[in-house]
């Protein structure tokens, strides 16, 4: 079968000559409108509606092609294929978070990528076409026989539609076509049939560099380096944002309509998508990069128990109960079983589960949370500068230098012998190539020192009785505090926290860092989300129907 193999890879783009694509298309784009040969190109009719001259000024850039991360590549070979092994999260190594997986600007091609991509694609097409109950999830035909030539071209263009997201033209499924020779090849010791060529189709799609990446071209508008999207560019950015997969069947449907290039389309698909569960599940994933809480370092039944009580708070605040996006992290109660209850010595849910209020315990909303307050720990314990980090970072957008080359950041902070661990940290201000840094981390993590790597409250060191927390922290800046309550209170009421939170969804979105030139964008969804009661989801339709949504700007190069 090595020369089956072959045939595939040989029609299978390659990544280099699909970088020349980029680079050719990224400075003068035409309207591709009806060829449907174009990466991206639209095969809408010429008479589609055309977007408002766009300002400038609120567009952000974005590149014209991002490879989809592992949790994307998962998600979509689930929806299409109905594959829920999780083959990217197996067999490719693992993506970098800082602090989202999508980051662009740091995926890096390799031929161990290319090797694995090639494994993942036989792995998964060798499962898709094993049975016929699996087969039926995706084939839009059951063949007549092993040379059906009529339904192997209908599985051509409907898995292509839904593989590299837009229809492809008869010349783009020609070399495709040409795989259902081998549904009768005579090869010994190989038995062939229909579902042979299948097999080598979903593997030449899943390798595919369209599938891969995301690609938005677009069309020159009256803007010099502005290009507006077509509907089906449009539909992958409301899907991998919204969904974190590719587009299902009712969003190419008003793609193919170009009702997505409209607010109003977009709007309509918004609305139907955030009514299915798995629109929650991407924003709790958001929050759980954002806020760390992806991995922690506790056994699952602990971890799984973190994750209900926090996933509840963001549910109820976002859409059961609709309040401000903010009291996520000042409310006054929280849902636990009777064991996480227990945990943090508080007062245990009528019924096994419920809200609990936390009453005069200190805390308040998400800071209190096990999984947040587990996330940034170090040397099996808290850590001080790791929760600072947090806070600067995460939460108020600031940036923190590394440490200097000579300072080994694996080792425990100050003089080791040193009995109590507060003292150890306040080290740090006494080392002059240290205090700059450290006067503005640690002393937020001294404020959050009574709860332990797993949220307990505590007086004392673990083990040490001795040693007494005074639990007083301060954000250089902002103000003092003690407890997380205090901090987010203090957090909130500074505004930095908003706006931080619009700039993070915003990084998650664009898959990179904003640019300077994109702070106006950060600074409109802002005031926009301000005046509809600080809702996130109004954040996100803002986001979504805006016309900028549907805009791609080439970023300026700069000296």
């Amino acid at each position: 079968m090595q020369r089956i193999d072959m045939s595939v890879i040989r029609m299978v783009p390659t990544v280099a000559g699909f970088a020349l694509l980029f680079s050719a298309c990224s400075g003068n784009t035409t309207d591709n409108a009806g060829s449907g040969g174009t990466p991206g190109g639209s095969t809408g009719g010429t008479n589609r509606p055309t977007p408002p001259d766009p300002d400038a000024d609120q567009i952000v850039s974005s590149s014209l092609a991002r490879r989809l991360s592992q949790a994307e590549i998962d998600a979509t070979l689930e929806d299409i294929l109905g594959d829920t092994r999780r083959p990217a999260t197996r067999l490719l190594n693992e993506d970098e978070f800082k602090p989202y997986d999508n980051d662009y600007l740091i995926q890096k091609g390799s031929q161990a990528f290319t090797d694995a991509m090639r494994e993942l694609s036989r792995d998964v097409a060798r499962r898709a076409v094993a049975e016929a109950a699996t087969r039926d999830k995706f084939m839009p035909c059951q063949p007549s026989g092993p040379d059906d030539s009529t339904c192997f071209k209908a599985a051509v263009q409907a898995l292509g539609l839904r593989f590299l997201r837009r229809p492809l033209s008869a010349a783009e499924q020609a070399p495709y076509l040409k795989l259902l020779a081998f549904a009768t090849e005579k090869v010994p010791s190989v038995t062939t049939d229909f579902w042979t060529s299948i097999d080598l189709l979903l593997r030449a799609f899943i390798q595919d560099p369209e599938f891969l990446h995301r690609v938005e071209i677009g069309r020159a508008t009256s803007t010099p380096g502005v290009f507006a999207l077509d509907g089906y560019e449009i539909a992958s950015r409301l899907s991998y944002l919204l969904w974190g997969s590719a587009p299902d069947a009712s969003l190419l449907q008003s793609a193919a309509k170009d009702e997505l290039i409209t607010e109003s389309g977009r709007s309509a698909a918004f609305e139907r998508m955030m009514k299915q569960p798995r629109g929650r599940a991407q924003i709790s994933r958001f929050h759980s990069m954002w806020l760390g809480y992806r991995t922690i370092p506790h056994p699952p039944e602990v971890t799984s128990r973190f994750a209900a009580e926090t996933s509840k708070l963001l549910e109820t605040v976002i859409f059961d109960e609709p309040s401000s996006y903010f009291d996520i992290f000042t409310s006054k109660r929280t849902f636990l079983t009777t064991a996480g209850a227990r945990h943090y010595n508080l007062p245990e849910p009528v019924g096994g589960e419920g809200w609990v209020d936390y009453g005069n315990s200190g805390r308040a909303g998400l800071l209190s949370h096990g999984a947040v307050l587990a996330a940034f720990s170090k040397f099996s314990d808290t850590s001080p500068t790791q929760r600072g980090i947090f806070v600067r970072t995460r939460l108020l957008c600031e940036t923190i230098l590394p440490p200097p080359a000579t300072v080994d950041a694996d080792q425990p902070p100050g003089n080791p012998d040193a009995e109590c661990k507060t003292a150890r940290y306040m080290a740090h201000m006494d080392q002059s190539g240290c205090k700059s840094c450290h006067s503005q981390m640690d002393p937020i993590g001294f404020g959050l020192e009574n709860y332990d790597i797993a949220g307990r409250y505590r007086e004392t060191d673990n083990g040490k009785p001795q040693c007494k927390i005074p639990g007083q922290g301060e954000v250089v800046g902002i103000g003092t505090f003690s407890g997380p309550k205090a901090l987010a209170e203090s957090l909130v009421a500074s505004g930095q926290l908003q706006a931080c939170m619009v700039r993070q969804l915003l990084t998650f979105a664009l898959g990179r860092e904003l640019s300077d030139d994109e702070e106006p964008v950060a600074t409109k969804l802002r005031t926009t989300m301000k005046s509809n009661g600080d809702s996130f989801v109004s954040l996100l339709r803002t986001l979504t129907t805006d016309a900028s949504f549907a805009l791609r700007r080439v970023p300026e190069v700069k000296p």
